[in-house]
């Protein structure tokens, strides 16, 4: 059980720090403007964007910026996290065999290592992660990072899916991911480097963008959509959490809506 016990210290210390707290300096700022941009895509919902330098929450609809829901795929990271933690994986190139059950999503009907498994979303090869993390280790990551509300019940291979306990809100997903990019997570910084690396969707010569989809399944008319992630651009960083109320077709909207908030909120180039 490689890696298990060597950072339980640091994983003590960091269970008192569940979330990065705003500090006294922050400022929150109301977008409503940014209706305007949901209403073009038709989709309900909230974002949320911290601007580091600035130390500036800017949202809309903080009301649900501060519910807690699913976090679908976007668990993806920290289900890596975990995995390499571990040792449950060496490092993102180790390859699972597919298992032959064709799946809705071509690009899932093959092998895949922990890289591209976050690049395509595969859901089969991260459930697999989680069923060799077993729950109590599991649990104990989720504890000691202060993961959203903590609550992993359900079945070890679907509990963030929708359909077990898992719940997390805009607010705390942007609080993981500063402690993800800042290094700061009960994680080795080998750890943490590495899923910085595979959640790296675009670079271009101006900025950088790590980003995470995920879908949840509610039961309702509508599922949930998360786009989240941080943008590095001139040496600052922007922290974001979308989600929204989609259905059949509306996958591509995520990105395209995250995207343009995101220029408007002057962490991507103006659209």
């Amino acid at each position: 059980m490689k890696h298990t016990c060597r950072f339980v210290a640091a994983s003590l210390v960091f269970a008192a720090a569940s979330a990065l707290p705003a500090r006294a300096a922050d400022v929150w700022q109301v977008r409503p403007e940014w209706a305007e941009a949901f209403a073009a895509q038709s989709v309900g919902g909230t974002m949320l964007v911290y601007d580091e330098r600035a130390s500036r929450y800017a949202v809309f609809d903080r009301r649900r910026a501060e519910t807690a829901f699913a976090p679908a795929s976007t668990f993806k990271l920290f289900n890596a996290l975990v995995a390499l933690e571990t040792g449950v994986v060496e490092d993102e190139h180790e390859t699972f065999r597919w298992d032959g059950v064709e799946r809705a999503r071509e690009e899932w009907n093959r092998d895949h290592d922990l890289a591209s498994g976050m690049q395509h979303s595969v859901v089969w090869y991260y459930q697999e992660l989680a069923r060799r993390i077993g729950r109590e280790r599991m649990q104990h990551w989720v504890d000691a990072a202060g993961y959203g509300n903590r609550d992993i019940s359900g079945d070890i291979d679907r509990f963030w899916l929708g359909q077990g306990g898992l719940k997390i809100s805009a607010v705390e997903q942007v609080a993981f991911l500063r402690r993800l990019a800042a290094g700061t997570l009960p994680f080795s910084a080998r750890s943490q480097d590495i899923v910085r690396r595979i959640t790296i969707v675009e670079r271009t010569g101006d900025y950088v963008l790590h980003a995470k989809p995920g879908w949840a399944s509610t039961g309702r008319k509508t599922d949930l959509g998360w786009y989240v992630g941080w943008v590095e651009r001139g040496g600052n960083r922007w922290f974001f959490a979308l989600d929204i109320d989609v259905k059949d077709g509306d996958a591509p909207k995520r990105a395209a809506l995250a995207k343009t908030l995101l220029a408007k909120a002057g962490a991507l180039p103006a659209q």
